[in-house]
């Protein structure tokens, strides 16, 4: 199985890592954190040597009249899973998004505490990913910032069945609808970059919006006592990368 593959068969399936016997265990921080993952093995070689990483500090934009996001979420079934680096909500149904490489299906969404990408140099307490992917199994992912403020009603309907256990799926008892986790001003920032976590494997295509929204302390606290520490990759280099907003 090629590394690509393995590592859509993690995002998309809510497989943990350490699962795959072929690939080896890694961490945010210690002999296993981000600064190694590029030694771990050949396979997550990209980590240390890819020239479009992700997360970034998104800054020095150029205004490009960006076409509005063309997304059709729907009421799904979402199944939540703790797998040691992240909750995940497995979607299933109809879920698209569709941009200038055709269409794309949602897959999951997952968390990072704190934010990976940051905006002119600030972090935010919470960030979320929408994993979409092609037939192909290329991918886009949608960012969505999430600042401290008012509890958040949707992560409720989520936190309230937030699994201490890892590796077992959990169902949330009616269907999801994931359009509540984005902005209303779905202005955004575009940029080509990576995965986020090995193998860091690069051409995903980046959508980061804008706008924030607000969780309360305690569901951010909620998110972040279920994990080990940390759950973002430090930033990577811009290099001669453009983003476009």
């Amino acid at each position: 199985m090629k590394i690509r593959n393995i590592a859509l068969l993690v995002l998309l399936s809510g497989a943990a890592t350490s699962a795959l016997a072929s690939a080896p265990h890694w961490e945010y921080k210690g002999k296993h954190g981000a600064e190694h993952w590029g030694d771990l093995t050949s396979d997550f070689s990209t980590c240390k040597n890819g020239v479009n990483q992700s997360p970034i500090d998104i800054s020095s934009t150029i205004d490009a009249m960006l076409p509005e996001l063309d997304i059709n979420y729907g009421a799904s079934k979402v199944s939540l899973v703790n797998n040691g680096h992240t909750i995940q909500a497995n979607i299933a149904g109809k879920n698209t998004f569709k941009n200038d490489a055709g269409q794309f299906d949602l897959k999951q969404f997952h968390f990072h505490s704190p934010s990976e990408n940051t905006i002119n140099g600030k972090s935010y307490p919470l960030e979320m990913h929408f994993v979409h992917a092609d037939p192909s199994g290329n991918l886009a992912v949608i960012g969505v910032m999430f600042e401290q403020g008012n509890e958040n009603q949707a992560l409720s309907g989520l936190w309230q069945r937030m699994p201490a256990e890892k590796n077992t799926p959990v169902p949330l008892a009616t269907r999801f609808e994931s359009t509540e986790l984005l902005p209303e001003n779905k202005d955004y920032f575009r940029f080509n970059g990576s995965l986020t976590t090995p193998p860091c494997s690069e051409g995903v295509r980046w959508f980061v919006m804008q706008e924030p929204l607000q969780a309360s302390h305690g569901q951010i606290e909620k998110f972040r006592k279920m994990m080990p520490g940390d759950t973002n990759r430090p930033l990577q280099s811009v290099n001669a990368r453009v983003v476009l907003r």
